[in-house]
Parts: C-alpha cells; sequence; structure tokens
C-alpha cells in the first residue's frame, strides 16, 4: 500500500464505509456465483463443439464444483499465512487467467483442467469477500453488507442462466467465460491501494486433517454430483465414494474436535448460531438452488420455452430478491427481530416452490414467473437476517475461516439440492408413467374421447404415438410438480432452526458519514 493510501486508511473516521472496496468485493463475489450457473445454458453448444456425451459435459460442471468447494474451507489458512489483500488479488488475476483460458478451450480435456483451475482460485473469492464486507462496515450497518453480499451471491446465479442465453445466442458459448475479464479487471482496479494490508504468519500445515478433509468433501461432491447419472448406488463409484467420504468425515471429525491445529476450527460450531445458520443454509440451498436448477429443465424440456424465453424468466425472481435485500438490509433487519425475518423468508421461499407445483402443461410466463417473484422476496428475506445472525459472535480474528466454513455449506447444500430434485424428477417420472400408462388401453372411453376429435385411432401406429407423447408429458409434469412441492417443504422444515438461534444485541445506530 502506498503512504498516501497508508495516511488515508489513518486518517479515515471510525465507521466510515468505503464504498471503493465494496464495490469491488461484490463483483469479486459475482465473478465466483455467476459462473456456478452461466455456464449451463451453454452446456448443449459445449457439447455440439466438442462432440463429447452427456457424462462428459457434465465433467465441465462437477470439475469447477468439486474444486471450489475443496479448497474453500483453507481460506482461513491461507489468509493467516500470506494475507487477505494478497489472496484476494492472487485468487482475481488465477479466475480471470482460467476463464480466458476456459474461452481459448479446443478440447474437453483442457476446459475440464481449466474449469479446475477457475474452481481452485474462485473458492477464496466468496469466503474474503464476505469478510471484507464485514470489516467494511461498522457493525450496526452490518444488515446493508451482506443485503449488498447477497446481491452479489443470491441474485448473480438467478441471473446467471438469463445472461448466459444472450451470450451463448447472440455470440458464442466461448463469451460465457470472457465476461468475467472485464468485471475481474475493474474489481482490482476499484481494490487497488484500499484494502488494508493484513498480518501474516507462519502457519503449520495439518497435513492430515487436510487430506482427510480432502477426501472427504471430494468424494461427497463426486456421489452429488455422478449419483444421478450413474444410477446411484448400483454403481461401483458411487459406492467407493460414499464409503470414502463417510470414514474420511468421522476421522476428521474425530480427530480435529479438539485438536487447536486442526485445519478447520471446530470450536466455531460451539456457537450454536453459527451452527444452526449453517445448517439452516444447507436446507434452504435444496429449496432454492434445487429449484433454480430444475426450471431451464421444466420450462425448456417439457414446456418448449425457447433458451431466451427461459432466461427472461428468471428476471423476476432476480428483481424481486434483488429488491428485497436491499429494503431488508437497510430497513427491516433494524426494526425487527432478524429471527422474524428470516422465518417470514422460509415462508415465502416455501409458498412460491410450491405455487410452481400447482402448475399444468398450459403455464404462460406470468404462471411460472409469480411465483418466482414470491420466492424471490422469501430470498431476501432470509439472507440477509440469516448472515447477520451467523457471524454475531464471530471475532475479527476468525472471519475469513467462517466465511470459508459457511461457504462451503452454501455449496454443499445446493449440490445436495441439485442432486436430490434431479432424482425426484427421474424417479417420478417414471412412477407416474407406469401409473398412467396402466390406464391407456383400447378398452378406455376416455381414450377414444381424446382421440376422436385428431382423427385418430388407438389401434393404429399414429393414434398410439399420440398417447404415447402426452403419456410421457403428463408424467414429466406431475414429477415437477413432486419436485417443486418437495422443494417448498424442505423450507418450511427449516422454520425449527430458527429457534435455536440467538437474537442479536440492540446496537445504537451510529451517527451517519
Amino acid at each position: 500500500m502506498s503512504l498516501a493510501a497508508e495516511a488515508t486508511e489513518s486518517t479515515r473516521p471510525a465507521g466510515t464505509v468505503r464504498w471503493t472496496v465494496v464495490l469491488a468485493v461484490v463483483l469479486t463475489a459475482v465473478l465466483e456465483v455467476l459462473d456456478s450457473t452461466i455456464v449451463n445454458v451453454a452446456l448443449p453448444h459445449m457439447k455440439a463443439t466438442f462432440g463429447i456425451t452427456n457424462d462428459q459435459t457434465i465433467w465441465i460442471l462437477t470439475s469447477y464444483i468439486v474444486a471450489s468447494v475443496v479448497v474453500m474451507p483453507l481460506t482461513g489458512f491461507f489468509a493467516r499465512r500470506f494475507g487477505r489483500r494478497r489472496l484476494i488479488t492472487v485468487a482475481i488475476v488465477g479466475f480471470a487467467v482460467f476463464s480466458a483460458l476456459c474461452g481459448l478451450s479446443w478440447s474437453v480435456e483442457v476446459i475440464v483442467l481449466c474449469r479446475l483451475g477457475q474452481g481452485i482460485f474462485g473458492a477464496f473469492l466468496i469466503p474474503l469477500s464476505q469478510s471484507i464486507l464485514f470489516d467494511s462496515f461498522p457493525r450496526e450497518k452490518r444488515g446493508q453488507a451482506m443485503a449488498l453480499f447477497g446481491l452479489g451471491v443470491i441474485v448473480a446465479p438467478v441471473l446467471g442462466p438469463t445472461l448466459g442465453a444472450i451470450l451463448t445466442e447472440y455470440f458464442s458459448w466461448r463469451a460465457v467465460f470472457y465476461v468475467n475479464l472485464p468485471i475481474a479487471a475493474f474489481a482490482l482496479f476499484m481494490m487497488s491501494g484500499e484494502l488494508r494490508r493484513g498480518e501474516t504468519r507462519k502457519v503449520s500445515i495439518d497435513w492430515t486433517g487436510l487430506g482427510l478433509m480432502v477426501a472427504m468433501i471430494g468424494a461427497l461432491q463426486l456421489v452429488l454430483d455422478q449419483g444421478e447419472t450413474r444410477d446411484w448406488f448400483s454403481s461401483p463409484l458411487i459406492q467407493v465414494a460414499a464409503i470414502i467420504s463417510a470414514v474420511s468425515g468421522v476421522l476428521f471429525v474425530a480427530r480435529g474436535w479438539g485438536l487447536s491445529t486442526n485445519i478447520i476450527d471446530f470450536s466455531l460450531f460451539r456457537d450454536r448460531s453459527f451452527a444452526a445458520a449453517n445448517f439452516a443454509m444447507m436446507g434452504f440451498g435444496l429449496a432454492m438452488f434445487g429449484t433454480i436448477a430444475v426450471l431451464p429443465l421444466f420450462v425448456q424440456g417439457l414446456l418448449g420455452y425457447p433458451v431466451l424465453d427461459a432466461g427472461y424468466l428468471f428476471m423476476p425472481r432476480g428483481i424481486a430478491a434483488g429488491f428485497s435485500m436491499v429494503i431488508t438490509g437497510s430497513v427491516l433487519v433494524r426494526r425487527f427481530d432478524p429471527r422474524m425475518l428470516v422465518a417470514m423468508g422460509l415462508l415465502l421461499t416455501g409458498t412460491g416452490n410450491i405455487a410452481l407445483g400447482w402448475l399444468n402443461l398450459n403455464a404462460g410466463f406470468w404462471d411460472l414467473a409469480i411465483p418466482g417473484v414470491v420466492s424471490g422476496l422469501g430470498m431476501g428475506l432470509f439472507f440477509v437476517p440469516m448472515s447477520t445472525l451467523a457471524f454475531q459472535n464471530v471475532g475479527p480474528d476468525r472471519q475469513d475461516e467462517a466465511s470459508g466454513i459457511y461457504g462451503v455449506t452454501r455449496s454443499i447444500g445446493s449440490s445436495i439440492g441439485i442432486a436430490i430434485i434431479g432424482w425426484q424428477v427421474a424417479s417420478r417420472t417414471q412412477f407416474h408413467w407406469s401409473v398412467l400408462s396402466s390406464h391407456l388401453t383400447a378398452f378406455n372411453p376416455n381414450v377414444w374421447r381424446y382421440l376422436q376429435p385428431l382423427g385418430l385411432d388407438p389401434t393404429t401406429a399414429e393414434g398410439a404415438g399420440q398417447l404415447a407423447a402426452q403419456l410421457s408429458a403428463q408424467a414429466a409434469m406431475l414429477a415437477f410438480q413432486d419436485a417443486f412441492t418437495l422443494t417448498g417443504w424442505a423450507a418450511f422444515a427449516m422454520l425449527p432452526v430458527v429457534l435455536i438461534m440467538q437474537r442479536p444485541t440492540k446496537i445504537a445506530a451510529a451517527p451517519a458519514h
């Protein structure tokens, strides 16, 4: 940091918000989470470019997620070892470099390796951004900090499919990676000279704990990402991965619970608010990310929406979530018990998701968008006060590590949600197909009534084909209804967790600056 910057830092009044840093770290958070959903829309185009199978296409997604989830808990360790400013600068540059390499990739092997690099460097961005935001705001304004952070972490993945659809439709799938470059450059520019140089210290590495943690999280993520594709536990790979994850997880916790040098500080979970918030965030991941992941498949694959229309469908949800976060962070969180706001957020999220389960094959744009708006409002009411409650007892010296753990919980929760909802759609489609098909016979008068206006006969190939197509569509519709209903009840199931959390102590409002 320059002498001028240091002088400015030393004379800055206490409680002053450094908005250049705030903007930089919010953009940094956007970098990481946007990449988790913006790529989804472009996958069919990548598949065509590289001539690859569905399994190989999935690895483009999973390589990023696995690398990110494995490295994210190490944020506190690396921040202590190298300093927060140096770490976030290297992370932004590394993420941008690997983003450019992803866009230049000429084979699936290259893009998977580059996605691993993106995940490794991107893993630090969310926890560090959250920690820096907490330091940039005085305690009485932390609701505002979490609202700004939520705009990046929650709204960006919601709008990711929309941006991905636009870039893919009008440019190329490679543009979904190149869009990261100007965002990274602007974030670095805004951050330069403003971010304080943190103290560094020699930290010993617990290699045994690190190995156990990597095995636990990596194997779990493999099970979640590949389980549905490989028919879950009928696959030897999934069986082995599940055993590795379970055994290494038990050993990691048993060995490290009272170990001061463990790679993860388990004493953070002695704070009931932090522990409950992590559990609730995991359940909310199923409710939110499970729905967001399956919606494009629903509206494009079943309802036949074009790519752009499917992308635009996420805009009302994203706008509602952003509005809710700003109002919650700037007004509501200071006037109401944050636990009440979290409960209201869960109720709205669950209600919006269940409303999606009431739709049919004739659903129009606003039939789909309005439940999304309700869920979006719930997202803002949940995320901002939940983050405030989670970190209310966490000191500045443990902020980076706590943020890393919180980020991993959110990522694993989203992976669990996506895996469960994907499995739910597939299995329930088969179930409903079996039930419905048992009623479709040439002796059923309703079958004749359905085909008669079309001039078809159920005993002919054309008539049987029409029945089969309608049967498949109805079975899939019922399966999606079941999946959306499940995500709604998952949100409701987190309501009792709110009772475990401590109510924050009242803080007198600080004078405006």
